[in-house]
């Protein structure tokens, strides 16, 4: 039996040749099929995505002014000074960091931004650090805590050492000082409509970017 298989090998060996050519043609027709699909559905929602228009143009409101080059970046958006301190806040929308209320309301999603407040004293080693929840109409803060001004902003932080209670286990005299703390220095819910537009700005821009960075991949040559 096996020398009825070699010899069938050696006096025929295109079939087998053949039938390997035509396996990888067409694996290589399918690859493109799908690389073409996925490109053409690329140009589409780029094409949709580039017709949708920006909401009005806001500033913030004074005296808070717009971070240099942080739609391109992942830290503060706004910054300003409070007497000998510096205030920095970055944004992101809640739905972000709980997804379960975006499905649960994508609606009122849009409408609930997540703060990251860093109150800083020059001198000083620590900064103060408040997270708030921000809504059209209202601010809601859920922690303060201290940290190390050599710490990278961001909005997952593994504590280090104890951040105090949570907010709402504080007594209604302490909350009530604390909000009256961060109203003195600008962050209310007029800084709603400036932070939402300034949201839709980044997202748009970053989801264009994600439409050509996917193309591009697909569409470059393998190197030799």
């Amino acid at each position: 039996m096996w020398k009825r298989a070699a010899s069938k090998a050696i006096v025929h060996p295109w079939r087998m040749l053949a039938s390997r050519s035509a396996t990888s043609k067409s694996t290589a027709n399918v690859s493109t099929a799908v690389n073409s699909m996925i490109l053409r559905s690329l140009k589409e929602h780029y094409l949709e995505v580039s017709k949708m228009t920006p909401p009005p143009k806001v500033s913030p409101p004074s005296p808070f002014t717009v971070v240099k080059g942080s739609l391109e970046s992942y830290g503060p958006v706004l910054t300003r000074t409070y007497g000998n301190e510096e205030i920095n806040i970055s944004v992101m929308r809640l739905t972000n960091i709980i997804s379960a209320a975006a499905e649960d309301n994508e609606d009122d999603g849009m409408n609930q931004l997540f703060l990251h407040v860093d109150v800083s004293k020059p001198g000083q080693s620590q900064s103060l650090l408040f997270l708030c929840g921000l809504y059209p109409d209202a601010v809601g803060i859920h922690s303060i805590s201290t940290r190390a001004k050599s710490e990278d902003s961001g909005f997952v932080m593994v504590p280090t050492k104890y951040n105090g209670p949570t907010f709402q286990d504080l007594d209604d005299k302490m909350k009530d000082a604390i909000h009256g703390y961060i109203e003195e220095r600008g962050i209310n819910e007029s800084l709603f409509p400036f932070l939402q537009a300034w949201l839709y700005v980044k997202d748009h821009r970053k989801l264009m970017e994600w439409f050509k960075s996917v193309g591009t991949f697909i569409t470059e040559k393998k190197e030799a």
